[in-house]
């Protein structure tokens, strides 16, 4: 399993199969959690709760799978020092965007599936939810730029072998 992500992509740009894979499933997600915005608004709310719940599992998978340890082996490397340079830069960036919205993101969904303390929960949901919401999609805005950044403009794109 773990060789056929490291095999060449299929949108036909420098990436892997891995960074293809995880590319599209976030464009998913984020179509998901677009769809869960606008079931809540039409008041249904059970089926909200699972297409955000499915949208957060999803991404906490690609997140704690695909992307932690190319940041950590490619980018933590050069920072702060190349912080200037796209590829560091921009993939810093959509981390730290990314570092808030993850673990806010899942809280609200825990909070949403009232899993969590009662001193923990919150009664201004849509507040809540609707940033989570923008920063999810700020974080996926990020990291197709991140894509484009390491697969599409970069001459010497990492490689994964």
């Amino acid at each position: 399993m773990v060789e056929i992500l490291h095999q060449p992509g299929f949108l036909g740009t420098a990436a892997n199969f891995a960074a293809d894979m995880s590319l599209v499933l976030m464009l998913m997600v984020g179509a998901a959690f677009s769809v869960g915005a606008l079931l809540a608004h039409a008041g249904k709310y059970e089926a909200h709760r699972w297409v955000q719940t499915g949208g957060a599992a999803v991404s906490g998978i690609l997140v704690l799978w695909l992307m932690l340890l190319p940041y950590r082996d490619f980018i933590l490397p050069g920072v702060p020092d190349r912080l200037g340079e796209a590829f560091y830069g921009v993939t810093t960036l959509h981390a730290l965007v990314g570092a808030v919205a993850f673990p806010f993101g899942i809280f609200v969904v825990l909070r949403g599936n009232r899993l969590v303390p009662a001193r923990l929960q919150f009664s201004n949901y849509k507040l809540f939810m609707r940033t989570a919401y923008v920063l999810y999609m700020a974080t996926i805005a990020l990291g197709v730029a991140t894509y484009v950044v390491w697969f599409v403009t970069n001459p010497n794109p990492p490689d994964f072998g």
